[in-house]
């Protein structure tokens, strides 16, 4: 490792210090140019002290060409790594800074660079710094104006933030296009775009009356996979208005898609840049899924407008003041506009099966991080998935109308400025009257807490009570834990599967218990028999259940819960139990054996008519290996992998006529729309053809070969991945000549190809690196392949050789320099593996050991490297 004295060193949120210095206005001037762009940036700059400092700017991968005070000449600096260090300075002046950029070798994709022919921007969190120097910081709030020149053929789209205000030609083919933003900002929310594009244009009339102009650029060729995005954004715009009465406010709003780009979208003040992944679809080239994260995303982005860019934050540690509201926010987008009860039991998932492994892991933090080396790491599940659970559970506590008029007053209160967490929830407080100082400590406290759930029924009082302990283990930097404000929403049910109504000293009491110390007692009356309790209905607190289920009192909660998640959850449950039982099997070197209840409980799900096919889908879904292993105090890959191959199999072959009547019915009442019934009938048809792929494997490939949408045939790809059959390599095979020639769509084919389970799969991942297709330099194309066979394909990247973690590794080493915001998001799989037996963990710490030596380790590794280390060798 290099010196230790060139180690990135934290910083903490306990020592945030408001700037000397602010930035009112900044007036910029790009001329740009593929390897040398020129970059004028004139600030009108204030000293907020009255003692005489430096003006400390950031600035990284810049040439600096010029300085100049008031116009004139200034020779008072001193540029370091990392800095630009201006003295004698008075309170107030503008300030002129001249450099120059390559985009062109810019591969780390922030800042200004070259996405294929069209120039882009990525500013957030620090990304400004390398387009000129400045207060990159998020509390410094400026008006922009912005010039943009460049050669009208080569780049007829000169796109910034705002408005557009005036336009010219120039001399030598070039032209140039004005933008001013009349809302102060910080500078992560700076964008540009120039390029050649396909445009879609659409207006939309605001509440108030007022018509908005909406443009999305796309790739040449692209316009007939943009009309899902212009039709999600518009109902963003109509949703924001009527949930939560929040309009636009600028008279133009863009979208611009780029195939390279580090993250799925970035709410640019009036011009987001996108991802291609989450603008382009139809149905040959998009699936349901893409669909729907489409309109959460562009959801997402628009939201932002408020509840990011009107009010933002003061630091980065307050990131998911705007990402777990944001986050909140475009659920609630998606619930309303299809099925609540199935994004619920998705967004559940993704909390199960990788957001508490985070919990567990060297990086955990709480939502509002105390310490942070590169700021990029704390994009994470932590902060968006879990800081939106956050944000849902005061939403529980206060109810619909109670958070809306908390939102109101936060939007009143602090529009326009940078703020804390603490302010969003002082406003929640205030607007409520509810007193929620205990329930800070979920900004402050890192770890899944664990409710330990104890019940006793008195017959002769018909009395039934109820007691939860909670508990939070300790986490990587943080071993003492609170008590926790958690909502629990309970419900009993009476043995015919009745709900049985909840009173308490003689009046009637919320279902929403609320837990707010170690360990609390309810005690409910008028009860007439021994109850089945339904815990944490709608999952209404980011938490583990430690609590015993007998199979009959499961069967009951599944088949008749009033809540859709509690009726799933149930389903969990039963198969989770099995699963630990069948890996003590497996280790034991017993046969394994699926009981008649279980196989009876799918019979019956699979021949009840009335169910909801969307919930019918998920309740088929068996959790995946890495949402299981959670179950486990100590995983054993193969084990799992064995008892899951076993269970699905199991089912297949007990039920085959059922699970094949059920797919030919749902493929035959299909409309092939993209309304939410049709797309539960598909969701539904690829859940049954998991199993079908074992014992009518032709069923399979007609489903692929006869479709002409993108969904059936990837769920018949999956499914023939999963179980191996025979026809699989045509499919495969028959994709590959149809999209090869874009890349997008084959992201799906590398990741079930990354994903495919049979021997020599680490082999097959080598050689699709060397594919056409592929592109390391691509964040899209290596997520799909490395991060698919090291996330979803656990028993090969987990082998006993540690070949995986060596060719992870490998690749570590190359995206380090090449584009180190990717790497730290690959490296997830290799410092998650607390669980593991020692063998591998002694594997692991090998390939970690080669990272920490790296004489050139990013930040972004060199925190999660040693955090790994750390962890693995206590």
């Amino acid at each position: 490792m290099a010196d230790s004295s060139a180690q990135p060193t934290a910083k903490y949120r306990s020592d945030y210090k408001a700037p000397d210095y602010t930035i009112e206005s900044v007036a910029l001037e790009f001329d740009l140019d593929p390897s040398a762009t020129k970059v004028i940036a004139v600030s009108t700059v204030v000293r907020q002290t009255n003692d005489i400092t430096d003006l400390v700017l950031d600035g990284e991968k810049l040439e600096l060409l010029s300085i100049k005070v008031n116009q004139q000449t200034h020779d008072a600096y001193q540029v370091s790594e990392g800095q630009l260090v201006i003295s004698e300075l008075p309170a107030r002046f503008e300030l002129e800074v001249v450099t120059r950029v390559n985009p062109k070798e810019n591969k780390a994709f922030e800042g200004l660079y070259q996405s294929g022919d069209a120039f882009c921007t990525q500013c957030e969190a620090e990304g400004f710094r390398r387009i000129t120097y400045f207060l990159d910081r998020p509390d410094v709030l400026a008006t922009y104006s912005t010039k943009i020149i460049a050669d009208k053929a080569q780049y007829p789209f000169l796109l910034s933030n705002g408005n557009k205000i005036d336009q010219g030609e120039l001399a030598g083919g070039k032209h140039w296009v004005s933008w001013q933003d009349p809302f102060p900002k910080p500078s992560y929310l700076f964008a540009l775009v120039a390029g050649d594009f396909d445009l879609l244009e659409d207006s939309f009339v605001t509440q108030s009356g007022r018509t908005i102009a909406l443009e999305l650029f796309v790739d040449k060729g692209n316009l007939d996979r943009t009309e899902h995005a212009m039709a999600s954004l518009k109902a963003a715009m109509r949703w924001d208005e009527a949930r939560f009465g929040l309009e636009y406010d600028l008279d133009i709003y863009m979208i611009v898609a780029v195939d390279f780009f580090n993250m799925g979208a970035m709410e640019n003040k009036g011009l987001n840049v996108f991802n291609s992944k989450y603008v382009l679809a139809n149905k040959q080239s998009a699936t349901d899924n893409d669909f729907l994260g489409i309109e959460a995303v562009i959801g997402h982005e628009y939201f932002h407008n408020w509840t990011g860019n009107r009010i933002t934050c003061r630091d980065w540690f307050q990131l998911s003041l705007k990402e777990g509201l944001t986050v909140f926010r475009d659920q609630e987008f998606s619930s309303d506009l299809g099925s609540r009860a199935v994004n619920r039991i998705k967004n559940v998932r993704i909390l199960r099966s990788h957001q508490f492994a985070e919990d567990a892991g060297p990086m955990a933090h709480p939502i509002r991080p105390d310490k942070v080396i590169e700021m990029n790491n704390f994009y994470t599940l932590t902060v968006y998935e879990k800081g939106s659970e956050v944000i849902r559970m005061l939403h529980t506590l206060l109810g619909e109308e109670g958070f809306q008029a908390g939102m109101k007053t936060y939007v009143e209160r602090h529009d326009g400025q940078a703020v804390t967490c603490d302010d969003f929830v002082n406003a929640m407080q205030d607007a409520s009257g509810k007193d929620l100082s205990l329930f800070k400590r979920w900004y402050s406290q890192s770890g899944t807490p664990v409710l330990k759930v104890q019940s006793e029924y008195n017959e002769a009082k018909q009395q039934y009570s109820l007691t939860i302990h909670q508990h939070t283990p300790a986490t990587a930097e943080q071993s003492e834990k609170q008590a926790l404000h958690i909502p629990v929403s309970v419900e009993l049910l009476s043995s015919n599967g009745e709900a049985l109504a909840l009173n308490s000293n003689g009046q009637a009491v919320s279902s929403v218990l609320e837990l707010t110390q170690q360990q609390q007692t309810w005690h409910f009356e008028g009860i007439s028999e021994q109850p089945t309790l339904v815990m944490l209905q709608e999952f209404s607190a980011p938490v583990k259940l430690d609590m015993e289920y007998s199979t009959d009192q499961l069967l009951l909660i599944i088949n008749h819960a009033s809540n859709t998640f509690a009726r799933w959850d149930g389903m969990q449950k039963l198969v989770s139990a099995w699963m630990k039982q069948a890996v003590e099997q497996v280790q034991a070197g017993n046969n394994l054996q699926l009981e008649e209840a279980i196989i009876n409980t799918f019979k019956l799900l699979l021949e009840d008519t009335s169910i909801d096919k969307g919930l019918l889908a998920e309740l088929l879904t068996i959790s995946g290996e890495n949402e299981i292993a959670d179950g486990f105090a100590q995983v054993d890959i193969d084990a799992i992998a064995q008892a899951r191959d076993f269970f699905i199999y199991s089912l297949a072959v007990a039920l085959p006529e059922q699970f094949a009547a059920l797919e030919q019915a749902c493929a035959k009442a299909d409309k092939q729309s993209l309304a939410h019934d049709d797309i539960n009938l598909r969701s539904l048809r690829a859940a049954c053809l998991q199993y079908v792929a074992h014992t009518q494997p032709e069923l399979v490939a007609a489903a692929y070969f006869d479709s002409p949408t993108m969904t059936n045939k990837l769920a018949a790809m999956s499914a023939a991945n999963n179980a191996g059959i025979q026809q699989r390599d045509a499919m495969f095979k028959d994709y590959e000549q149809n999209w090869q020639h874009d890349g997008l769509v084959m992201d799906k084919w590398f990741a079930l190809e990354a994903s495919y389970a049979k021997e020599g799969s680490l082999a097959r991942v080598k050689a699709l690196a060397e594919h056409p297709s592929f592109s390391m330099e691509n964040p899209n194309r290596v997520r799909s392949l490395i991060g698919s066979f090291a996330n979803n394909n656990a028993r090969h990247f987990h082998a006993k050789d540690g070949s995986g973690y060596r060719y992870l590794t490998d690749i570590l080493c190359v995206l380090n320099t090449q584009n180190p915001q990717v790497a730290s998001r690959l490296i997830t799989p290799l410092i998650q593996t607390v669980k593991l037996d020692d063998e591998r963990k002694a594997l692991i710490i090998e390939q970690l050991q080669r990272l920490a030596e790296l004489e050139d380790l990013s930040k972004d590794l060199f925190e999660k490297v040693t955090n790994g280390l750390q962890q693995l060798k206590a």
